[in-house]
């Protein structure tokens, strides 16, 4: 299949892409145009939690399908009920409201804090954030985010996103000031360099921010659904925060996420918060079908012992080539390396025939692997060898 040049140039230019096009997919693999096949550790972003062309999410997006695929978020529809049901059950939160895509999500978190702070805190507005951290591309959320240089882009930012630093309570708490209405993270900061937040501090945050009054909001749209070994990474920690927000796994590759929060935080007026597609029953249907494949009995037990696997691996590897290590929870993991060739590999993987492999490089010196949660124990094996073969490859 030869590549449509004018339809290629049809589409906005906002990132570099290689020169192939991807026409179908399965599980952990991906195919492109000329019908080469790829491994896939990547999966969207960590948005696939069960690969690609998953059939329960055929199945489920088809029943809907060919029942009712929106009748306005004005009116309530059974899918957004059950999932919503479900996600309450399962955590520590009483609401929710459907979205579609993280950064939405967290755009609510942000409004539905501002909001409480009005009614309880004097119209207190500020939401401490932390730096390197990601919470999507609005305007707010760009601006709550800690991400190197995007304090330039679409200048001025939205105010009232004071920094912190990762794991180091004394940090936030020299910025809590009368202004202060809240505290978000990301459990383990994806974007960032795959950095979890430690225990010790997430228990730390917990206890200050009911100390002095604050909501304690985490940002769970990567860690979310299974993607740490427990169904939300907020649950590692043994707290329970104000407000959470899901995206990616939530919706297995449809556009839904989540905003959840706790009664006595859930000060919404009719009016405040709302969308066109919110709660659409064709997503939430095919988010039900996710939700109820993560819960099954022994599926989390899996991810754990892949995300062992893989840990491992990456560690033999580290110490053969002279690296750093890895870091990460569950199946969000990283290899952090002794050099900046992280692109390089990226390319070489990707470039790999008879068959390539598809990793991410969030930063030179780093790897990040984000399989799907139901990932085989031989898909991992393979990837750790291919990656030992392009270490030597690049290095060579």
């Amino acid at each position: 299949m030869a590549i449509d040049r004018a339809g290629l140039n049809a589409l906005m230019e906002i990132t570099s892409r290689p020169e192939l096009i991807f026409v179908r997919g399965q599980g952990s693999w991906l195919e492109d145009q000329t019908g080469k096949r790829y491994l896939d550790f990547m999966q969207g972003w960590a948005v696939n939690c069960l690969g690609h062309n998953a059939p329960v999410m055929i199945e489920a997006l088809m029943r809907q399908a060919n029942t009712l695929f929106n009748p306005s978020p004005a009116f309530y529809n059974q899918p957004s009920i059950d999932l919503a049901r479900r996600i309450v059950d399962a955590s520590c939160f009483d609401r929710v409201f459907f979205a579609n895509s993280g950064a939405e999500a967290n755009e609510g978190a942000i409004k539905l804090a501002r909001k409480w702070g009005q009614l309880h805190r004097k119209g207190a507005y500020k939401i401490i954030t932390f730096d390197h951290s990601f919470h999507g591309r609005t305007l707010a959320t760009m601006s709550a985010s800690g991400k190197p240089g995007w304090d330039k882009k679409f200048a001025p930012q939205v105010d009232g996103f004071p920094k912190a630093n990762l794991n180091d309570l004394n940090s936030v708490r020299a910025l809590i000031d009368d202004q202060t209405v809240a505290v978000m993270l990301e459990p383990v900061q994806g974007e960032g360099g795959v950095i979890p937040a430690t225990r010790e501090f997430m228990q730390g945050l917990r206890t200050l921010t009911r100390e002095r009054g604050l909501l304690l909001i985490v940002d769970e749209v990567q860690t979310g659904m299974g993607r740490t070994g427990r169904l939300f990474a907020y649950q590692h920690s043994g707290i329970e925060p104000d407000i959470m927000t899901l995206g990616k796994g939530i919706g297995g590759g449809v556009p839904l996420s989540a905003l959840c929060a706790r009664e006595a935080v859930s000060c919404f007026e009719h009016g405040d918060q709302g969308g066109t597609y919110n709660g659409n029953p064709l997503m939430t249907a095919v988010g039900v079908a996710i939700f109820d494949t993560l819960t099954a009995p022994g599926f989390l037990d899996s991810v754990n012992a892949r995300a062992q696997q893989l840990s491992d691996g990456l560690n033999r590897l580290s110490s053969k080539w002279g690296m750093k290590g890895e870091r990460g929870a569950g199946l969000l993991r990283a290899l952090i390396m002794d050099r900046d060739d992280g692109p390089a590999l990226v390319k070489a993987a990707r470039e790999r025939t008879p068959e390539g492999l598809l990793l991410n490089a969030p930063r030179g010196n780093l790897l990040r692997f984000m399989p799907a949660l139901n990932v085989s124990a031989d898909e991992i094996d393979t990837m750790l060898l291919w990656l030992d073969e392009l270490v030597t490859q690049v290095r060579r």
